[in-house]
Parts: structure tokens; C-alpha cells; sequence
């Protein structure tokens, strides 16, 4: 009788493992993020100025996108990004700001985790920072 109970248990995990439906998900409905670059470099950069980039990306999924948390490596690196719904087929921003005072060269991450099958994915901005003496005399 146990592993009778357990054949019947397996037949039903599996099975709904196979049709994708379960919490938050329809079958054929799941959504998909599609980034047009996934790294930005700066270049060289004047200290104390505008370290903002943008990264666009497309739902090419069926169902609606959800951004549940976008994640810099460290404090230094800021993103913002849409709390509503993205729609299929519909495109969004997300904004990813440096820390222009700190000079030198960076390579940073931001993490994107969201509702889609291809979650998580990384962002990677890199860039130098002039020193502020070099931007006084230029």
C-alpha cells in the first residue's frame, strides 16, 4: 500500500512539473526577458559627473513580466527599475547610476530577478573614472 501511495505522490509531481502550471504560473503563459546589451561601458568618465546608463529590455514572453528585485554588487552602483507589470511584447527601462566620486577604474554587476523562465540575469557596466585634478585642467 506505501508504495502504491508513493507511485500516485511521483505521477502527480511530475506531472504538474510537466504542464508549468503551479503558483503564479499558467501553462504557455510564462514570460520571458529579452536585454538589448547586457553590458555598458562608460569609457573614461569626468570625476563627479552623470554615471547613469540605461539597460532596455523586451517581454518576448507570453505572459506578464514581473521585476521582483534588481541588485548592485556593492553600494556604489544604484539601479532603478519598473515595479508594474511589464505586458508581452512591451518594452522597459531599467537605470543603473555609479558613484562618479570614486576614481579609478570599475567593473560592477546588477542582478535582474524576475518571474521569467531566463531569471536571473546579470547586467555588467565598466568604466574609468578620471581623477578630479585631471578634469580642472582639461
Amino acid at each position: 500500500m506505501r508504495n502504491l501511495y508513493l507511485l500516485i505522490i511521483s505521477t502527480v509531481v511530475l506531472w504538474s512539473g510537466c504542464t508549468g502550471e503551479g503558483p503564479g504560473r499558467s501553462a504557455g503563459k510564462n514570460a520571458q526577458i529579452s536585454f538589448t546589451d547586457t553590458i555598458h561601458s562608460f569609457g573614461e568618465i569626468a570625476y563627479g559627473t552623470d554615471g547613469a546608463c540605461e539597460f532596455t529590455f523586451t517581454n518576448t514572453g507570453k505572459g506578464q513580466l514581473v521585476l521582483k528585485n534588481v541588485k548592485s554588487t556593492c553600494g556604489c552602483t544604484v539601479p532603478e527599475w519598473p515595479r508594474q507589470p511589464v505586458a508581452a511584447g512591451d518594452t522597459a527601462v531599467i537605470i543603473v547610476r555609479y558613484d562618479t566620486y570614486r576614481t579609478g577604474s570599475f567593473t560592477k554587476s546588477v542582478y535582474v530577478y524576475s518571474n521569467a523562465v531566463n531569471s536571473p540575469n546579470r547586467l555588467k557596466i565598466t568604466g574609468h573614472v578620471k581623477p578630479a585634478e585631471e578634469n580642472v585642467n582639461n
